[in-house]
């Protein structure tokens, strides 16, 4: 710039000087305005990218459900303060926690004109019913028959509920197979799989468990099955009165029906007592020209208990009364009976009692001859007969046949 004209030099500074006044440098000022808007624009953008990474995953998975219904405000991201301490270590293979939804299970509400259209299968039966002919295997249940070793529907109503804990209903029904005037019976329970088909769940109890009846049956809301069992059917002359009924209680256990409360066995009636006799017999001719005989037989009744008899009858007169205690016999009850018996007044327990009866029996046995005996029985104040406890010891046999 020395070799340049002095005169240009001046015009070349004062140019120079010029621009400086007009243009502002880039000094510390401008420096720092600068990092201070770069450092706003990454916290915005920084900002934007957490946002997008905590609304995208919720978005798309409402997406892939079809769910077009808002947030509920437990799902809403509220933005929180910065934590001043450190995040906890995450631990290793861990899963996020989500609710496993299973299929619906089949309604298992089953009509009893859909059960009779359809072949089912059925838990065995007691022994000797399957060879008589009581089928388990693709049976056709029938109803209303009188036929013997049929496998039928018993008229008993069906019953419903969750059995085995699975939300939906299942159905219980008594089947019946008959044996002769009485049937075998079990509690049998139904569902549909999931193709809607009639499939057998299992048993819950059946007859010849303890027990020679089913009078009824209920379901719990818990699932219990409250069967009403009873220890006779009365049938075939044997009288109503005789039975005795229990409550017996059973559940499902996932894989089979236990019975969970009431009592397991009958065990002896409490309303019958032990009567025992003995006999003594003396038989002489009849004098004069009758060729019959006469026949005294002295019969001692013993009450060994637990209860008082308050009455009692004596059966095995087929012959023409004679003499004895027959005036302590009710006439009433002799007459409605088919073997001529006497109905006396009863003996306490721990006590005896001593009749005599006379007969006039043929003189020789006849063609139709055979082993005579008597035997006792306890009635009530309604002149309603019970069993024995032990009945071996209620008979006496004359030692002839008459």
């Amino acid at each position: 710039m020395s070799d340049l004209d002095p005169r240009l030099r001046e015009r070349l500074t004062a140019y120079r000087n010029d621009v400086v006044t007009q243009i502002a440098g880039p000094g510390p000022d401008q420096a720092r305005h600068l990092l201070r808007r770069r450092r706003r624009m990454t916290a915005v953008a920084v900002a934007a990218a957490a946002v997008i990474l905590v609304v995208a995953p919720v978005v798309a998975n409402a997406a892939l459900r079809g769910d077009q219904n808002r947030p509920v405000p437990a799902e809403s991201v509220q933005p929180t303060a910065p934590s001043t301490s450190a995040p906890p270590t995450p631990t290793p293979n861990a899963s996020p926690s989500a609710t496993t939804s299973t299929p619906n299970a089949p309604d298992g509400r089953i009509s009893r004109a859909q059960l009779l259209a359809t072949r089912v299968d059925l838990p065995s039966w007691p022994s000797g019913m399957a060879e008589g002919g009581c089928t388990t295997s693709k049976v056709r249940l029938k109803t209303n028959t009188t036929d013997t070793f049929v496998s039928m529907l018993a008229d008993a109503p069906f019953r419903y509920g969750d059995l085995d804990d699975d939300g939906a209903v299942e159905t219980l029904a008594v089947v019946a197979c008959r044996y002769g005037e009485a049937s075998a019976k079990q509690v049998v329970a139904f569902d549909r799989d999931l193709d809607g088909r009639i499939v057998t769940v299992g048993r819950v109890v059946r007859t010849g468990d303890g027990f020679d009846d089913i009078r009824a049956v209920e379901v719990h809301r818990n699932g219990s099955v409250e069967v009403r069992v009873a220890d006779i059917v009365p049938c075939c002359g044997t009288p109503v009165y005789l039975r005795r009924e229990q409550v017996r209680t059973y559940q499902w256990d996932g894989n089979r029906f236990g019975q969970t409360d009431g009592p397991t066995a009958f065990g002896k009636d409490p309303r019958l007592t032990d009567l025992r006799l003995r006999m003594t017999h003396e038989l002489v001719d009849v004098p004069g020209t009758d060729t019959r005989r006469k026949l005294t037989t002295v019969l001692t009744v013993t009450n060994a208990g637990p209860l008082d008899a308050p009455q009692i009858s004596i059966r095995g007169f087929d012959f023409e009364a004679a003499g004895g205690d027959w005036s302590k016999c009710d006439p009433k009850h002799a007459a409605e009976t088919a073997n001529r018996s006497c109905l006396l007044t009863g003996v306490p327990a721990g006590e005896s009692r001593r009749y005599t009866f006379v007969q006039l029996v043929p003189g020789e046995p006849g063609p139709d001859a055979h082993i005579r005996g008597f035997w006792v029985a306890h009635h009530d104040a309604q002149d309603r007969e019970w069993p024995d406890l032990k009945r071996d010891d209620n008979s006496v046999d004359l030692p002839f046949k008459l």
